[in-house]
């Protein structure tokens, strides 16, 4: 299989031009793409490999993990940016930080989370003062943004060590009801294990009274039937303050495993696998993390698996007895839809899915985004965009995000002319 690292491929970096897009998509339906914004990959960042997020004024946030003004770095350590709609309906662009591949933190891949002030939290996958890593590199960081008036400070939250406590931190973090920060990272921990660089870690990042922040590891990924390799989609919360994650590799299988982590007396943590991916014909592999509907079944996507081994959406239901079943919704094929999905899922309001594929879709596999429509028990696949590399970006890793109108926002990692763009669908 492809290496846990694959996701942190470099773009070459262009400049490609906003246009507005329209497809007629397999279920008949007319989708218009309107590129938002075309990253250059100068100043203004490049390869915005990360999900979005909206504040309450319908801006947008998200982090490249190229450009910026870091000088440190061959085209830029990364950015935070954010994507304002001025009067005119224009969307613009302004960098609320540019990392120094210092102790700040170089190539931010999980985007950000924000908090009930303004403040925006994420991660970076190098960089940092904990120790050196992979390259020479630090072993990267958690970081904030802090918001006051037209002004953004960045302060490091916890920079990893490489060691016992994680490194590289690939995916962004979420809180829980208590203010403490959860985060996955794809390596350290128990160095002996997954060819030496350590199997991954689950971390909590709490709140401390003099205003600092202690980092804890909650589970040490042993590469065994537990998994391995901490996934770049976000922790799931519940209001129990349990998590819900996605482990890339390992299991009982070796082709990943859905988990969950409860708190226990004394501090501790109890892992619970709900699932231990089989692969093709069942699904195996995945990277995007996990959501819920109001019945409680989880919903997820594999990069690989499936009846074809193309990847698959799934369904993990829980049953009387306490134990979890797994059902494939979708097997990703050959043709013009999409295939090799790393994204998380979305549902709309009318509880139709929506997700992404990083390959497939037109002849040269730029990617798609997809629907899946529930009916009779069934769910229908169509695909409701196929990317084109020019003008309107390709390789969309990550996930959605819907609008009060259900316009759906996503990035590609490249395309366009080279440095990747965020795109709005207006299905």
């Amino acid at each position: 299989m492809e290496s846990k690292r694959f996701r942190y491929s470099v773009s070459r970096i262009v400049v490609v031009l906003a246009l507005i897009v329209i497809l007629v998509s397999s279920a008949g339906a007319v989708t218009k793409e309107k590129v938002l914004y075309s990253f250059t990959g100068g100043n203004d960042g490049g390869d915005p490999a990360a999900g979005l997020i909206f504040d309450n004024a319908g801006n947008l946030f998200g982090t490249t993990v190229l450009g910026g003004t870091g000088a440190a770095c061959s085209g830029g350590c990364g950015t935070v940016f954010k994507l304002t709609r001025n009067s005119s309906g224009k969307w613009q662009e302004t960098v609320l930080h540019n990392f120094q591949a210092g102790a700040d933190g170089k190539n931010p891949y999980g985007g950000v989370i924000m908090d009930a002030k303004g403040n925006l939290y994420g991660t970076t996958v190098a960089g940092g003062s904990g120790g050196s890593c992979a390259n020479g590199d630090g072993c990267g960081t958690i970081f904030k943004l802090t918001h006051s008036g037209n002004h953004w400070t960045e302060s490091v939250l916890y920079s990893f060590a490489g060691g016992t406590d994680g490194a590289g931190p690939g995916g962004g973090v979420v809180f829980d009801q208590k203010g403490n920060l959860y985060g996955t990272t794809p390596d350290g921990g128990k160095t002996n294990g997954c060819g030496g660089i350590g199997c991954g870690v689950v971390y909590q990042l709490a709140p401390t009274k003099n205003g600092g922040w202690r980092q804890k590891v909650i589970h040490t990924f042993t590469g065994g039937n537990d998994g391995a390799t901490g996934s770049l989609g976000l922790l799931l919360v519940d209001k129990n303050g349990n998590l819900y994650g996605i482990a890339e590799q390992g299991g009982a299988h070796g082709a990943g495993t859905a988990f969950k982590l409860s708190p226990a007396s004394g501090g501790k943590w109890k892992l619970s696998i709900l699932d231990g991916f089989k692969g093709t014909p069942h699904a195996g592999f995945p990277y995007g993390g996990l959501i819920s509907d109001a019945a409680g079944s989880f919903y997820g996507t594999t990069y690989y698996g499936g009846a074809n081994g193309l990847g698959s959406v799934f369904k993990l239901t829980q049953g009387s007895n306490g134990k979890w079943s797994e059902t494939v919704l979708y097997s990703f094929k050959t043709g013009t839809g999409g295939n090799s999905p790393t994204s998380t899922l979305v549902f709309d309001a009318h509880d139709n899915l929506y997700g992404t594929t990083s390959a497939g879709g037109d002849a040269n596999g730029d990617g798609t985004v997809f629907k899946l429509t529930p009916s009779a028990g069934k769910w229908k696949e169509s695909d409701v965009y196929r990317f084109k590399n020019t003008p309107d970006g390709a390789n969309p890793y990550y996930g959605l995000v819907l609008d009060k109108a259900g316009n759906l926002y996503g990035t590609t990692a490249i395309g366009g002319s080279g440095a990747g763009t965020v795109f709005e669908l207006t299905p």
